[in-house]
């Protein structure tokens, strides 16, 4: 329980705050990450100024927090398979591998899937972080659908273009995830 709280830990700390870490910790003069590249003798980077390199730096403090959810929700999925399906399939003779591959993955899949929907929407909707460390630049480089919304109906206030933006937004997010339960939804029972 340690380390789920541990992963769930940055998932419920506030984005903003986050992202204000990420910040400096991406500081190009005094950021610990080129702290820890001057100690090999490497050259500074300008992580969130550089156009090549913003998004990957935002993915990358993205990565961190992502986990949180998924290690929890597996833990208590995993948890919740019964013993006497593994026990029954010692007795026919199965090694470790088919157990994961047999059991495990299989009664893991309805978890898998939600897990993969709420993902993708989030990945769709990324705004605070992109919005508090690079304010969608450089060159744009960095800015999101939901930053695009955002900008188009309250720096320009074209509303209706806005609302447009986000039913197509809808209209992409729903398509994904009606992909995604066409084909892995399955019904299982235990």
């Amino acid at each position: 329980s340690l380390f789920r709280g541990a992963f769930y830990l940055p998932y419920v700390t506030s984005i903003i705050v986050i992202s204000l870490v990420w910040i400096y910790i991406f500081q190009p003069e005094y950021g610990f990450l080129n702290w820890l590249l001057g100690l090999f003798g490497l050259p500074r980077v300008l992580w969130l100024q550089n156009p090549n390199i913003a998004l990957w730096s935002i993915i990358l403090s993205t990565i961190v927090v992502v986990p949180g959810t998924g290690v929890v929700l597996y833990s208590a999925s995993i948890g919740s398979i019964p013993r006497e399906l593994y026990e029954a399939a010692e007795v026919e003779g199965a090694n470790a591998v088919q157990k994961w591959m047999r059991i495990t993955v299989p009664l893991l899949k309805p978890t898998t899937l939600y897990l993969m929907v709420i993902y993708t929407i989030a990945g769709f909707q990324v705004f605070e972080r992109v919005y508090i460390m690079t304010g969608g630049g450089p060159i744009n480089r960095t800015t999101t659908i939901v930053q695009l919304i955002y900008m188009t109906a309250f720096s320009d206030f074209n509303f209706g273009r806005a609302s447009a933006q986000a039913l197509v937004l809808f209209a992409i997010i729903a398509a994904f995830s009606f992909i995604q339960f066409r084909f892995l939804s399955t019904d299982v029972e235990y």
